[in-house]
């Protein structure tokens, strides 16, 4: 049987959310968004745009907000073969990721890859995720908080969680925060982003929306294990020492 990803085209889009003030990085993100925060010699947005450069990605989508020209002195519009283009969020002090990526309704109308801003990951385990209507996942581990999945025998997600998850007796897998989402896929959350943004609700996370989605069966994804490699999501001092011993030896490979 053929696998279904050799059937069609990877994605050479990535829509990137780093609007956010990262209060909890605090001094650091005080004169620098936390995604130029450096971890193990090098900061993670020039580490996620040399892995999106590896992979043959052509175009960078940025929602930017808190200290935008930073990112944009940083990144300027071209970086290799990557076109980079930027979305000002004038909401970031009020609203969470749902409005970020609200933001991008318009300007995205292809497959991307979503990626939130304060991730550092070996280069390799991106491979796996250039197909669309995948989910980046890991064991869950004592460190881990946020969003959880359960996964069928199939590979594929059966449960979304927002915060701590019910006792399931089945084994919990963190979401790692990267997705690859089909053209159609993300019509269907357009729709509903496009809901929760009219009813007020700004503050939500997106996670939120793929919850609703994958319980009415209105959105599928198939699961890809970052378990093999490092990965790290960093939003706290303690969080980024942790990532640096993890990454000390990997320094030469994920740049």
């Amino acid at each position: 049987m053929k696998h279904k990803h050799l059937q069609k085209e990877p994605v050479t889009t990535a829509l990137l959310l780093a609007a956010g003030i990262g209060s909890r990085l605090h001094p650091l993100s005080q004169n620098a968004p936390k995604c130029l925060t450096i971890v193990s010699g090098v900061s993670i947005l020039e580490r996620l745009v040399s892995n999106l450069s590896q992979h043959g990605f052509k175009r960078l989508v940025v929602v930017t907000g808190y200290l935008e020209n930073c990112i944009k002195d940083f990144l300027g519009t071209q970086i290799g073969d990557i076109a980079i283009e930027y979305i000002f969020s004038p909401l970031y002090k009020t609203t969470n990721n749902i409005y970020s990526l609200w933001m991008a309704r318009e300007i995205i109308n292809e497959p991307f890859l979503l990626l939130e801003s304060d991730l550092v990951f070996d280069k390799s385990l991106l491979k796996n995720m250039l197909y669309p209507n995948r989910i980046a996942v890991a064991k869950k581990q004592p460190w881990m908080n946020g969003t959880y999945v359960t996964i069928n025998q199939s590979q594929r997600v059966k449960s979304f969680f927002v915060g701590n998850p019910p006792t399931l007796g089945m084994i919990q897998y963190k979401t790692v925060n990267i997705y690859s989402i089909s053209l159609s896929s993300w019509h269907c959350i357009v729709k509903k982003l496009d809901q929760h943004i009219s009813d007020g609700k700004i503050n939500d996370y997106y996670e939120t929306i793929f919850m609703e989605m994958i319980a009415a069966g209105s959105l599928s994804f198939e699961t890809v294990s970052f378990d093999s490699k490092p990965w790290y999501e960093i939003d706290t001092i303690e969080d980024l020492a942790k990532a640096e011993k993890l990454f000390s030896s990997y320094n030469h490979t994920t740049t």
